[in-house]
């Protein structure tokens, strides 16, 4: 209660009135609801104290029922929990609570989420049954999202629980996205098998699996490693007329690499294209992304280079990747080729990668196109001029 006790000090009132003076260029300028909502997360993301923080979402009068406001209220927890400070967030849901406007389902349910944030899933259950008394929570949806805040906070032993206790004592049926959060915490947490008993329940009460439901149980037999069962998955999905797509194809590539077998992960690869199967730019970035950790940058380029002839576009995240491994690998000269392309779309690696490549370009004696980057990057991103103008000095040695 401390917190609170300063926040609503003389101090705090102050920093509110500054808060919202910065706003506005002009204070005698009104600002529009999502002006104040952009201006409100921009502090939030580059404030630490506490007590701001909590200022702000209560100045900017956040609402679940905005996307703008939901990231804000995510960025405030976050920072929260990160200090430490769980009976602050505490208090402060209960504060929100109280307010009118919050006095709904949609409100319940996204407090019950960001407890989970916070991995404070105990105040979550304990909230529900408090909305559950007011009736705010007595449906499947508010249901869902006490289980996806155990999700959140990776507390698989609770969600079991929750799963298997509540839709009985609260009186809620449980539906496709109940029964797919509670396999997703079978499956984190190393028990797929236990999925199966699962799936004879939904058959009982007439829920279907979907794609989501065998996706889920795909990946975890896959982090398990018990390949027979994922054939048994892909003949459930048959019976249950659920088509084996590119996603699915997606998923099994996805958890090969990840076990560093990625040129199993390409052989499904082939045996989907030669089934009429064309792959997507996700196919081709889990794959990339698997040959570069196993140390196989040349089949990283020609997979890059397959996917570019397709007419399919690398994202940011697939450059990014494949720059940093290259220059990892010593290929310098290849980690520049792609550099520039992902310049070109206006893209510019992390200051670690840029690094990497402008001093694996000196040792190889490519001065000049190492300044050149070195000049783009500074008048990209002004900021880091100085740590630009340190590493440039250290050229001309």
């Amino acid at each position: 209660m401390a917190l609170f006790s300063r926040i609503r000090s003389p101090t705090a009132v102050a920093f509110r009135l500054r808060y919202f003076s910065t706003l506005s260029k002009e204070a005698s300028t009104p600002l529009t609801s999502h002006q104040k909502s952009r201006a409100a997360l921009s502090l939030l993301k580059s404030e630490q104290d506490p007590d701001r923080i909590i200022e702000i979402c209560r100045d900017a009068s956040l609402t679940p029922s905005s996307n703008l406001h939901r990231i804000a209220f995510s960025v405030a927890i976050s920072k929260l929990a990160e200090g430490n400070h769980f009976e602050s967030i505490h208090h402060f849901l209960k504060e929100l609570r109280s307010r009118p406007d919050l006095q709904n389902a949609r409100f319940a349910s996204h407090s019950l989420i960001l407890y989970g944030q916070a991995k404070m899933l105990d105040r979550a259950v304990t909230a529900f049954d408090e909305f559950y008394n007011k009736g705010l929570c007595r449906s499947t949806k508010s249901l869902n999202a006490l289980l996806v805040a155990g999700l959140i906070a990776k507390d698989y032993e609770e969600v079991k629980r929750i799963f298997s206790e509540f839709p009985q004592r609260y009186g809620i049926n449980p539906n496709i996205e109940t029964y797919n959060n509670a396999i997703k915490a079978f499956c984190q947490s190393g028990s797929s098998s236990s999925v199966y008993s699962i799936l004879v329940d939904m058959k009982n009460k007439g829920v279907k699996p979907n794609a989501t439901t065998f996706g889920t149980l795909l990946t975890g037999f896959y982090e398990e490693e018990k390949y027979e069962d994922v054939g048994k998955v892909l003949n459930l999905m048959k019976e249950y007329g659920i088509p084996v797509g590119v996603s699915t194809y997606n998923i099994r590539i996805q958890s090969l690499c990840m076990l560093k077998k990625s040129n199993e992960a390409k052989a499904l690869l082939l045996g989907m294209m030669s089934k009429g199967i064309d792959p997507n730019s996700v196919t081709y970035n889990h794959l990339i992304h698997g040959f570069c950790k196993e140390g196989n940058l040349e089949e990283a380029k020609c997979l890059f280079n397959s996917m570019v002839d397709s007419s399919l576009e690398p994202d940011s995240y697939c450059y990014f990747n494949l720059v940093h491994f290259l220059c990892q690998g010593g290929d310098y000269e290849s980690g520049l080729r792609i550099c520039r392309e992902c310049m070109e779309k206006n893209w510019v690696p992390k200051f670690s990668t840029m690094k990497l490549l402008v001093n694996g370009l000196v040792s190889i004696s490519k001065v000049e196109e190492a300044k050149k980057l070195i000049q783009y990057v500074k008048k990209k991103f002004s900021k880091n001029s100085d740590l630009w103008d340190e590493i440039e000095k250290g050229l001309l040695r």
